[in-house]
């Protein structure tokens, strides 16, 4: 491996934001934070985060409006013109703008289109800021544009490699199942399941209707077509006057329907208690009740 090859890759903030570059120093002035007006900075198009949620930005936003922007974006000249793209920290820039800042600190670097997109992967990956399509995506740029190895990207996020495997076969998937994952209906192993099916856009479909877990979705890909869903998903036992006559306790102190699941015991799985609620003024009580405790 070449030292060309890997001279970004794994070269996340930590290597750029050490005690130097945060405050200005006389004569490098050029290494440290400067504040630069939010409309000469411009998001990096090849940036792998492609979905960023309007309520975290919002309050993001509420957050920079009272305290500031604490943490500088990194930046680099902008290569087709004047100004500067972002190379970390989007999503910071987006919730500055809605907190209707003018500048914002910057920390400006001079980086290759190579440095830049490992950068952006490498930090989004290790700071879950990805979902599992992005992900994907991120780790097939870094093998296609520059032709690393599942081995090296494994490393350099912090990953195995069977990981890395399995998040870039999900690119297989038909597009309504990326969608799913995309918008979080279903888990990267859902959709994991759902590849080995003969239709997976309908085995997707039937885990998000049926609220299938991983396992019974990977029960019913592997079942004759026409299969239903009850068939291959594995009967509750019935549950113990005890445990009921505790439901109806707990149901009546809190006014919401309670469910007692007790797993399987020494099997290993853990039981579970489930309070279902319909608006978000019951949620808060439970919330309250739960802190008060």
């Amino acid at each position: 491996m070449s030292a060309e090859r890997t001279r970004g890759l794994g070269k996340g903030l930590s290597a750029l934001l050490n005690d130097g570059d945060v405050q200005e120093k006389e004569g490098d002035a050029a290494r440290g934070t400067r504040l630069i007006a939010i409309e000469d900075i411009t998001p990096n198009p090849d940036q792998p985060r492609r979905s960023f949620s309007g309520d975290e930005l919002d309050a993001l936003a509420d957050s920079i409006a009272e305290k500031g922007l604490l943490q500088p974006v990194l930046v680099r000249p902008a290569p087709d013109g004047p100004g500067y793209q972002i190379v970390a920290g989007e999503r910071r820039w987006r919730a500055a703008q809605r907190a209707k800042l003018h500048e914002i600190p910057v920390l400006v670097r001079d980086l290759t289109d190579r440095e830049t997109l490992e950068i952006a992967i490498v930090e989004n990956v290790q700071r879950a800021d990805l979902n599992p399509v992005e992900e994907a995506r991120a780790y097939k740029q870094l093998v296609d544009r520059f032709e690393h190895t599942q081995d090296e990207i494994a490393r350099a996020v912090g990953k195995s490699r069977s990981h890395v495997a399995n998040m870039m076969r999900l690119l297989a998937l038909p597009d309504p199942v990326l969608d799913h994952l995309v918008q979080g209906r279903l888990s990267a192993g859902h959709a994991r399941a759902a590849a080995t099916a003969p239709d997976p856009a309908a085995l997707a479909a039937q885990i998000i209707r049926d609220g299938l877990n991983v396992r019974q979705a990977e029960k019913l890909a592997k079942a004759p077509v026409g299969k239903s869903a009850a068939e291959t998903r594995p009967a509750k036992p019935a549950k113990d006057a005890d445990t009921r006559a505790l439901e109806a306790d707990l149901s009546h102190r809190l006014g919401l329907t309670v469910e007692i699941d007790h797993g399987k015991g020494q099997s290993g799985e853990a039981g579970s208690v489930t309070i279902r609620y319909t608006k978000l003024d019951q949620l808060d009580d439970i919330c309250r009740r739960l802190n008060a405790g």
